[in-house]
């Protein structure tokens, strides 16, 4: 018999990594839940169906995070699948620094942090409980495939997010170890970050597809799927044209 499955969720606590955590935990998944918000994420873990672990973390303090990722998965009898779901966005026309040099913070140098010491955990860490060698899941955004005024930053680090997990599974091509790892692009979704618009879905529906694509060991999804439309229409637009469309 197989032993159980375990995903560790770095940005649990809300928005898509909780939905997240609750859509893997019905398909028997035990949940490594981490976050800054402790007493979240422990009420969480007491609703999921199956066994949690919970860390407390901030991912720009990347060397403490390293470190609670690693306690967190020595704590977890499997871990199968890392999704990194903390992120941040503001709007900030005015280019102010602070707002700036947080989302950097959170989405870049956080996000790496955690890519990082996940890629070194499923490398080091023989487990015969997974199918494969593991699976990193990266939470991006459609926002990855274009720039827009007052939200710079958020769109440049997701598209650092894009290309860093393809930098990734070329990376893994010539290695042994059969490991999946998936770039994930939502569109609108309803969330503490969401700015609004047109096709917005709920967490527990982009939460559904992003398990179906972790069942699937997809390497790239749209969620909604028919955003992946948006983004080709993006792609082909003249800037020009982009910049009059998205002012």
């Amino acid at each position: 018999m197989r032993e159980t499955r375990g995903a560790i969720i770095v940005g649990g606590s809300s928005g898509i990594g909780e939905a997240l955590a609750r859509a893997l935990a019905d398909e028997g998944y035990e949940i490594g839940l981490a976050a800054r918000r402790t007493e979240r994420m422990r009420a969480i873990g007491a609703e999921l169906p199956t066994k949690t672990a919970v860390a407390t973390m901030d991912v720009t303090d990347t060397a403490d995070a390293r470190e609670g990722f690693f306690e967190l998965a020595a704590a977890m009898p499997s871990v199968d699948v890392v999704v990194i779901s903390a992120g941040t966005a503001a709007m900030n026309p005015d280019l102010e620094w602070e707002a700036e040099r947080k989302t950097i913070d959170v989405n870049v140098r956080g996000f790496t942090a955690i890519a990082t010491a996940a890629m070194e955990y499923f490398e080091s860490t023989p487990d015969h409980s997974r199918a494969g060698d593991g699976h990193l899941v990266g939470i991006s955004s459609v926002a990855a495939h274009f720039g827009v005024g007052g939200v710079q930053a958020y769109n440049a680090s997701k598209a650092y997010v894009s290309t860093y997990l393809e930098g990734l599974r070329a990376r893994q091509a010539d290695r042994d170890a059969d490991m999946t790892i998936t770039t994930v692009e939502p569109g609108f979704v309803d969330t503490d970050l969401s700015m609004g618009g047109f096709w917005e879905c709920s967490p527990e529906t982009a939460a559904e597809q992003i398990a179906r694509a972790i069942r699937k060991k997809r390497t790239h999804v749209y969620v909604p799927r028919r955003w992946r439309l948006v983004a080709w229409f993006l792609k082909a637009m003249p800037e020009s044209v982009l910049r009059r469309l998205l002012s």
